[in-house]
């Protein structure tokens, strides 16, 4: 949880894709605690519900639009509902993502382009159904979640990675575009971050130990510790970035 109040937040409406679980939730519970109202979609209906129920016992404000992102119509259908729910997005998590390992020898082209929709294509679609809302708005800013894997040449994850590695470029190229609209665009690279998932049925203590020694920080990365990193580049304290990415992996260190 941030220890940091970022009074600029407050009641700007965030839409968070993928908020249901892992970094997506936390980023969800860290704009709420800022006195954001949170919009969360998600293809996982119960638990995107489950996430805006527990956002409104801690004392924020929560609005559940569950939609598939590889589903574009229906993507938009979600994001008008929150919009219509919380006023115009000022801020939108690009997070919803799936990082499936897969063998390149017997990868289809079906295989390549559900990868690309479940890890690309909802980002520029996202973005484009928000924009004109920031823009009546007087700005806004887009965080979209990209990852190390690329970066280090992570086995069994090559289109994972490729589409990972495109955020990179299409952050630079959005930001360029929208910076006259006073819209921020950027980038976070997470490395290995303890999600449920990653943690799921305990965690293993080799992974862990393997985890440590490759990083400069000698403590694991939280969902929590990239949701404080958002806070503040979706803050009007980091009014001057954009069309970055910024690298959150503890320093790792290749080996």
């Amino acid at each position: 949880m941030s220890t940091n109040l970022y009074p600029s937040l407050k009641d700007r409406s965030v839409l968070v894709t993928g908020g249901a679980s892992g970094i997506g939730r936390a980023m969800a519970f860290a704009f709420a605690r800022q006195g954001a109202p949170v919009g969360i979609v998600d293809r996982d209906t119960e638990g995107a519900a489950k996430t805006a129920t527990a956002i409104s016992a801690d004392g924020g404000r929560a609005f559940a639009a569950p939609a598939d992102v590889t589903d574009i119509q229906a993507l938009r259908a979600a994001i008008a509902s929150v919009a219509a729910a919380m006023g115009p997005i000022r801020v939108l998590i690009n997070n919803a993502g799936n990082d499936q390992r897969h063998d390149f020898a017997t990868l289809t082209s079906d295989y390549w382009d559900e990868r690309m929709a479940v890890n690309l294509r909802h980002l520029a679609f996202a973005a484009q159904a928000v924009t004109p809302g920031m823009e009546a708005a007087g700005g806004g800013v887009i965080i979209n979640l990209g990852s190390t894997s690329w970066m280090q040449g992570a086995a069994g994850l090559i289109a994972y990675g490729t589409a990972k590695a495109a955020i990179g470029g299409f952050t630079q190229c959005f930001a360029r575009d929208l910076g006259p609209s006073g819209i921020r665009v950027m980038c976070i690279a997470p490395g290995r971050t303890m999600t449920e998932r990653a943690t799921a049925g305990g965690l293993d203590p080799d992974y862990e130990a393997q985890t440590l020694a490759r990083q400069a920080v000698k403590t694991l990365v939280l969902p929590e510790d990239i949701a404080n990193l958002a806070l503040w580049l979706a803050s009007d304290d980091a009014r001057i970035m954009s069309g970055q990415t910024i690298i959150a992996d503890g320093g790792h260190m290749m080996r």
